[in-house]
């Protein structure tokens, strides 16, 4: 079965739930060989003479059910009689109901499909020994919660429930407490699930700019082959449809395509017609891909788990891989969150610019040229064509005249620095901007502030207030009216300069008043 060292969770989980039946839960992440855990104790457990269903398996998404009934089946080969199948939404469901009136020992469904089998009376559950929640924690974030609640009240109470998931919110803790009876418990250490080989890193880019980094992270290397991972359907499909206009061999993996597109979108990646797939974290479950060289994480997600289930799909096989970040200044915080969490390093990555693209692509083309057989495939007719055409030009000559062509062909143009700076307040991303890269904005007139000039006996000045043009006085009528709105002095009282001198700038000497 290609199995030579088992994980953390199938060390500690096999034997558990081989010894006898007990409630289970397993504290894992994804990625971490959670379906042999369980898989193979639970066919250990079956009885192939009884024709019923004696085990339930319920996964969040089509594709992690998919793969689990894949596992399953190859696990089955070593233990004859043994029949198992999958049931989920977007499939026909006439075939599905088909394919339960033949005795099946073990269902894999997703909660909503398998609701409505049972309302059709299709699968019987009242007879289950074993019930798996696979991935419990996304099957509640999904909003499964009174589908959930629906299935078990269906299944006997002497079951037992084996619940794996990579946290334990609330609701995981509700559903242990009322569903299951003083269960086993194994954690496995997040950061012992990080994959070793793969080189975390990230790059500073402005959330307008990405599409455009992840474009020349691609220019950079024609054998990349990845996935790109977005928080939202929006963002998928936008970004999917981005890369393709730019001439990218690229397609979107979301929830409200239909099984079909997702099934004829995921056979062109696996057989390499495309070279990135853009997929959400949730229609991304289950995705089993060999040979990933890069994940790019268009947000970085909200959790730990997330991250690791991402990032885990390259680097397989003991091959490396290389899990690349695009984020703002601002959310270096949340990254040495995730750092300190999952215990990794990131690495800065920066952006490549156009010269660098251009230099490696013809590096590229140049050790492309060099691996063709010399002289050989060449009509006699086209070669000496070719020869009249060239013979005159130099060895340099002809060189440099081969690489502009090249060069013509790689043209990107004058294109910007997309890297941000690590250091100080990051530029705002507005629509419009002046030249100076700030918000533009209309000025206000340019006004003097109070200004006293001159001297009068006493050592007191005179006030003068200006107007908005330099160089012109305030009449007296300006200045008592100016003094009337800051409350300089009242109605009938003595106005500032008819009062005693008090040594202050605009202040007439003793009993004498100033004119203006």
């Amino acid at each position: 079965m290609g199995f030579e060292t088992p994980t953390d969770i199938q060390t500690q989980a096999i034997p558990l739930l081989l010894e006898g039946d007990r409630d289970f839960i397993g504290l894992a992440q994804t990625g971490t060989g959670k379906t042999a855990a369980f898989g193979l104790p639970l066919l250990d457990h079956l009885d192939p003479e009884w024709d019923h269903v004696q085990a339930l398996v319920l996964a969040p998404t089509r594709e992690l059910g998919q793969q689990i009934a894949e596992q399953l089946e190859k696990f089955a080969q070593h233990k004859k009689g043994v029949r198992t199948v999958a049931v989920y939404g977007g499939a026909n469901i006439a075939t599905q109901i088909g394919q339960l009136k033949s005795p099946r020992h073990v269902v894999i469904a997703t909660p909503g499909r398998l609701i409505d089998l049972v309302k059709r009376k299709a699968v019987k559950l009242d007879r289950i020994r074993h019930l798996v929640l696979d991935e419990a924690d996304e099957m509640l974030n999904m909003g499964f919660k009174e589908e959930l609640d629906t299935i078990l009240s269906f299944t006997p109470e002497d079951k037992c429930t084996w619940l794996f998931s990579a946290t334990m919110p609330r609701e995981i803790r509700r559903m242990v407490g009322q569903y299951m009876t003083d269960p086993l418990e194994v954690k496995v250490n997040q950061s012992a699930t990080v994959n070793q080989n793969i080189d975390h890193q990230f790059a500073l880019v402005r959330h307008s700019d990405k599409s455009e980094a992840i474009a020349r992270f691609l220019d950079l290397d024609p054998d990349l082959y990845g996935v790109v991972f977005c928080r939202t359907r929006r963002d998928t499909q936008a970004l999917a449809e981005d890369l393709l206009k730019r001439g990218y061999r690229a397609d979107a993996l979301h929830g409200e395509m239909s099984q079909a597109q997702r099934d004829r979108v995921m056979l062109r990646f696996k057989q390499k017609h495309l070279q990135v797939l853009v997929a959400t974290d949730v229609a991304a479950r289950g995705i089993d891909v060999d040979n990933l060289t890069h994940v790019f994480h268009h947000s970085l997600p909200g959790e730990a788990a997330y991250y690791t289930h991402r990032s885990g799909r390259t680097a397989r096989a003991g091959k490396k891989g290389i899990s690349l970040a695009l984020m703002g200044v601002k959310e270096r915080g949340h990254l040495n969150r995730l750092s300190r969490t999952l215990d990794i390093e990131f690495t800065q990555a920066m952006v490549p610019n156009p010269e660098e693209i251009v230099h490696a692509r013809l590096s590229t083309w140049g050790k492309g040229v060099l691996d063709l057989p010399v002289g050989r495939g060449i009509p006699e007719e086209i070669w000496e064509q070719m020869s009249l055409l060239f013979g005159d030009l130099s060895k340099e000559e002809l060189l440099r005249q081969v690489v502009l062509t090249e060069l013509r062909k790689l043209d990107t143009g004058t294109k910007a620095d997309l890297n941000q700076s690590a250091h100080g307040k990051p530029k705002r991303d507005w629509g419009d901007q002046d030249g100076r890269g700030r918000r533009p904005f209309r000025k206000k007139p340019f006004k003097k502030p109070y200004k006293s000039k001159g001297h009068h006996g006493g050592g007191a000045s005179t006030p003068q207030w200006e107007d908005s043009k330099p160089g012109k006085a305030m009449g007296a009528g300006k200045a008592k009216k100016k003094h009337r709105k800051k409350g300089g002095f009242k109605p009938g009282g003595e106005a500032p300069w008819q009062g005693k001198s008090s040594g202050r700038p605009g202040f007439g000497v003793k009993g004498k008043k100033k004119r203006y």
